[in-house]
């Protein structure tokens, strides 16, 4: 397993520590990490903006300018899933992290063996989210919840990925795509991947998904579909 993890703190010392205590964790933990340390929210942000694939954030809460507590929050209204653990001196903004669905609160300086724990209880929690794809578009790269694509749609070189919110752009094969998938998606047509968990009709030329999108089916595929649905539903 491979982490992605992202260091928030305004004060190097600590940024560079923090980092070394991780990649001890991953080695002892048998798992890899990538650890990307950021001086301010707002590098952290800047980054963010295009990359919004962190498992962990580390975030310091006595920040200059834009808080830890204020990043977790804009992270958060951004549908951010990534487990949060804030690294504070003082105690009077735990209550504040109830708010971000915070992990855990490490008081500094922060011990080693307390962030391993922490770090542990992370990666449990990530084990059991629910399963997601990691996409790359000219705008940047995502971690998508799959119970959030409703299809994806193939053109000549480049498919569409439709959510319930937003629709991404990216130069991959759809049939490469598909292998990505868990078995909750269905090759409906040669042009077509549907979500079954979003399917609410299914006739002999299409299939009806939530929100009313149609796509097509193809001839032969009634059968196949409507046994995948039964079985995931």
């Amino acid at each position: 397993m491979e982490y992605a993890i992202a260091i928030c703190d305004d004060a190097d010392v600590d940024r560079r520590s923090i980092g070394d205590m991780v990649r001890r964790w991953a080695e002892e933990a048998g798992c890899s990490v990538r650890v990307d340390g950021f001086p301010s929210a707002e590098s952290f942000l800047f980054e963010y903006d295009r990359n919004k694939c962190y498992d962990i954030l580390l975030l310091d809460v006595e920040m200059r300018d834009i808080s830890g507590i204020e990043l977790a929050k804009r992270v958060r209204a951004q549908r951010g899933r990534a487990e949060i653990v804030f690294i504070t001196s003082h105690f009077e903004f735990i209550a504040e992290g109830y708010e971000v669905d915070a992990l855990h609160y490490l008081v500094k300086p922060v011990a080693e063996e307390k962030l391993s724990e922490v770090l542990d209880r992370a990666a449990e929690r990530l084990a059991v989210e629910p399963p997601s794809v990691v996409v790359s578009f000219d705008g940047g790269t995502v971690k998508l919840p799959e119970a959030d694509i409703l299809y994806v749609e193939a053109f000549a070189h480049y498919i569409e990925i439709h959510t319930r919110t937003d629709v991404y752009r990216l130069k991959e094969s759809i049939t490469a795509f598909g292998e990505r998938l868990s078995g909750d998606f269905f090759r409906a047509h040669r042009s077509y991947i549907v979500n079954l968990r979003a399917v609410e009709r299914i006739s002999r030329t299409g299939v009806t998904l939530t929100g009313g999108a149609e796509i097509p089916l193809s001839r032969g595929k009634y059968d196949d579909v409507n046994r995948a649905f039964i079985e995931r539903n």
